[in-house]
Order: C-alpha cells, then structure tokens, then sequence
C-alpha cells in the first residue's frame, strides 16, 4: 500500500545544472559574508600581532573566527530537498549581488 506522494525529492534526481547554480549562488553570498565580517573585525587601531594588548579587538576577532568558522561549517551542508534547490535559484540571483555590493562598500568605505 502506497503512501500520499512526497513532496520532497531525493538528492540523485536534482538535475545536475541546478545543483551547479545553487553552489554558485551560495558560494557567492557565503563569501561576501565572510569578506565583510574579516574587514570589519580587524584591529581599529593596532596591527594584527598586538591584538592581544586590547581586549575589546581580541574579543571582536574571536567572535568573528567563530562566525566564519560557523558560515564555512554550513556552506558544506548542502540543502536536502529540490524545494530548498529551487529556493536557492529564486532569491539566490538577488541576495547574493546585493551581499556582493555590501561587502565592496564595506570594504571601501571603512
């Protein structure tokens, strides 16, 4: 006796061209993020050597290691599903330019 149809897909039958475009879309987002969390967390006044000499920096580089470290440790955790596949392709192209623009600006005005 068959059960009502699921309405998840299996991961071998996800076509290979959108499991291309949603690593893609991902990677980008992903490392914009990353880019911006590096700049921002960097020392304020000191080189990255004497960052032990400031609390308040060594507690801001921690944090962002940690942050980094979380954001690269759930960029190998693919989606399971199609849905969440197709969900990456539909505002995939529009999150990850937008996070792309926000890293170069903070990257450059700060």
């Amino acid at each position: 006796m068959n059960g009502p149809p699921s309405i998840e897909t299996a991961g071998p039958t996800i076509p290979m061209g959108l499991r291309i475009v949603v690593i893609f879309l991902r990677a980008l987002f992903y490392a914009a993020l990353i880019a911006m969390i590096v700049h921002v967390s960097g020392p304020q006044s000191e080189t990255i050597w004497t960052v032990h000499e400031t609390v308040g920096d060594l507690i801001m580089l921690a944090l962002a290691f940690a942050v980094c470290l979380w954001l690269v440790i759930h960029f190998f955790m693919f989606p399971k599903t199609a849905e969440a596949y197709r969900a990456w392709v539909s505002f995939g192209p529009v999150v990850a330019p937008l996070a792309l623009v926000a890293a170069v600006a903070v990257w450059l005005w700060t």
